[in-house]
């Protein structure tokens, strides 16, 4: 019997004995797992090289037992086993990483592309987070090795003996304490393996261990019992050449990893060897317009062990968007693999990861524009927050960005100026949509005079605008309703026509509005009496005040709106009205008039208010019954 003290590097040993070394409790069974994984890929290229003999046809296998009678978790893994010199050196040094000092040994027989981590050592230690004592059962690979056997309650004293196992490998007993015993339950613990090992390239398998009771006399004719399935899978899709995988496994392999119902619209498989490895593949699913609803979810892997979900520092903010899955072995992961250092290493692999992305946009664009068009709608939220976030994207693809009109097209912004005939100079002027429903007249006066304007509806559309006009030169973005571009108007005959005196003051009476601007203009369409206009200047303005916190620190009436009724000659209600305007017997019907006119523009504009509305109401209602003749 052995005894003695561990040898603690002081500058590891203050972050574990404060139990900062895990943010998450259920780490530890990634981490003895994932060793165990660790032991066995070290055997077999240690089998390459010639340095140690293992079966043709040995099946290796990691097993998790959970006996909860006795309060113990078993974790076993037929890998290369340890000594008790090694023992000495990987788990009685805190510290000490065991992968280290393998490739330190065979650093000439081994190369890049060997999948090596191993941290055993540091790792194994977490499983004191749940346990009053831990015990490790191993046998080595080497010849002649003796099995050995250690023990430690979780201070820094502990007991190596001699052994009775016979099989190589080695099996870790944690004696499970009381904050830990919520890990007995086999439910949770498949749950926690499912989730960080669901990919280890080893089979692991679990078993419950049954409290000892009386025997059955098996009969020989019963059936034999199947095998057990292991839980994970060791060969996961994103390791594969996408050559030689098929639109069926892709989608197949989306809906077991997000569990989501939904087809994915299409994916991008990532394969990088130089100057870093990463491997993975990133789906773009079906997204809804509102921003804060989308929820991503990219997964991040080191060597097919799960380290965290959505980690920014290698994945692009934006990419956050999407669903997807990616295997890093290279990251620069601190002892616990569950946090990056901001490295170069890092910078580069979030670079490369946009450029995939920028490419796959672009092949879309140009060689399955009919595909992609199709696809723009659900793709459009991603790609603009993806524009605004990282200038680089934007640069990039640009000449890829779609706007869908309000006549169904889907064209580039070059596309678009280039049928527009809305052109001042050298600038050019993009006339856009917020709300197809409220500016549907507008809309209605566009189609009739043949011109177009691009669908912006969303949230997001408003600071990608912004964006836009900052990096395209000579383009003006107007809302629809913001102005009345030549085009809608019949200039010459307005041209004859002068504005009526006192049309204006009157309409501010009636409304009781004496910041309300009338003009009377002749539209070429004939079916819209009037239309309310908000300078674009004006609601940029308040939308800014809204941002942030809805101006309740601004100035009193800095950003009121400042509407322009404007009143079309051509429609023959505002041709009898401009008639009867000076008639004082007519006074009660021009304010009838006046006031229908405002409201039916203002339904147009924006939603009404309550009593506004109600008062539209009334009034339609007695201008019915006038019509009909029981006015009087």
């Amino acid at each position: 019997m052995e005894k003695g003290n561990l040898s603690i590097h002081s500058e590891n040993i203050l972050p574990i004995i404060k139990k900062w070394l895990y943010s998450d409790m259920d780490i530890f069974v990634r981490e003895l797992v994932s060793n165990g994984s660790d032991a066995i890929t070290k055997l077999k290229k240690l089998s390459d090289m010639g340095d140690a003999v293992i079966a043709a046809d040995e099946e290796f296998f990691i097993k998790v037992w959970v006996d909860k009678a006795n309060k113990q978790l078993i974790f076993e893994d037929n890998g290369l086993g340890m000594t008790a010199d090694e023992i000495k050196e990987y788990i009685n040094q805190i510290a000490f990483s065991g992968a280290n000092d393998f490739m330190e040994k065979y650093k000439d027989k081994t190369d890049a592309s060997n999948d090596i981590i191993g941290h055993f050592g540091l790792g194994f230690y977490s499983a004191f987070m749940v346990s009053d004592k831990v015990q490790i059962s191993t046998l080595s690979y080497k010849p002649d090795s003796e099995p050995a056997i250690w023990e430690c309650e979780g201070g820094i004293e502990f007991e190596m003996s001699q052994g009775d196992r016979t099989q190589r490998g080695t099996k870790i007993t944690l004696f499970i304490n009381e904050s830990g015993e919520e890990f007995l339950e086999t439910y949770k613990l498949r749950a926690i393996l499912t989730k960080y090992c669901g990919f280890i390239p080893v089979p692991i398998f679990i078993e419950e261990i049954a409290e000892v009771k009386e025997v059955d006399v098996i009969d020989e004719a019963d059936e034999p019992a199947e095998p057990p399935k292991p839980i994970n899978d060791t060969a996961p899709l994103w390791l594969k050449s996408a050559n030689d995988c098929t639109d069926e496994e892709y989608k197949a392999f989306y809906h077991k990893v997000f569990t989501d119902f939904n087809e994915p619209l299409f994916w991008i498989h990532l394969n990088m060897d130089y100057p870093f490895r990463l491997k993975g593949i990133l789906y773009f699913p079906k997204m809804k317009h509102d921003l804060e609803y989308i929820e991503g979810q990219v997964k991040l892997f080191n060597n097919q062990v799960f380290v965290a979900d959505n980690i920014k520092e290698v994945i692009p903010e934006y990419l956050l968007l999407l669903k997807g899955v990616m295997d890093c072995p290279d990251l620069p992961l601190n002892v616990s693999r569950s946090f990056l250092q901001n490295d170069s290493t890092v910078k580069k692999m979030s670079g490369y990861i946009s450029r995939k992305v920028a490419d796959k946009l672009n092949g879309l664009f140009k060689k399955e524009r009919e595909g992609y068009n199709a696809y723009w709608d659900d793709i459009a939220p991603f790609i603009k927050y993806g524009c605004i976030k990282e200038r680089d994207l934007y640069d990039k693809i640009k000449g890829s960005v779609l706007y869908k009109t309000i006549d169904g097209a889907y064209q580039t912004l070059e596309e678009f100026t280039a049928s527009e005939a809305a052109a001042e100079g050298e600038q050019k002027t993009v006339y856009y949509v917020s709300n197809e429903q409220l500016q549907s007249q507008y809309i209605q006066m566009f189609k009739e005079q043949g011109l177009s304007a691009v669908l912006l509806t969303t949230n997001l559309d408003t600071p990608f605008v912004n964006y836009l006009e900052m990096y395209e030169n000579g383009i003006k973005f107007t809302r629809i309703d913001s102005d009345i571009t030549s085009a809608l108007k019949d200039e010459a005959a307005d041209s004859e026509q002068a504005q009526p005196d006192g049309l204006e003051a009157r309409f501010r009476e009636i409304l009781n509005n004496d910041k309300l601007k009338v003009s009377v203009e002749q539209l070429k369409s004939a079916d819209i009496s009037s239309v309310i206009l908000l300078s674009e200047q004006s609601r940029r303005m308040q939308e800014m005040s809204k941002m942030f916190g809805g101006g309740s620190q601004l100035p009193p009436g800095m950003f009121e709106e400042e509407l322009t009724l404007v009143l079309n000659r051509n429609h023959s209600l505002v041709g009898s009205l401009i008639k009867i305007m000076d008639n004082k017997e007519r006074s009660g019907d021009v304010e009838l008039i006046v006031e229908h006119l405002f409201d039916l523009a203002m339904l147009s504009h924006k939603p009404m208010p309550m009593e506004q509305m109600s008062g539209f109401v009334k009034r339609s209602n007695r201008i019915l019954e006038m019509v009909v003749g029981g006015g009087a």
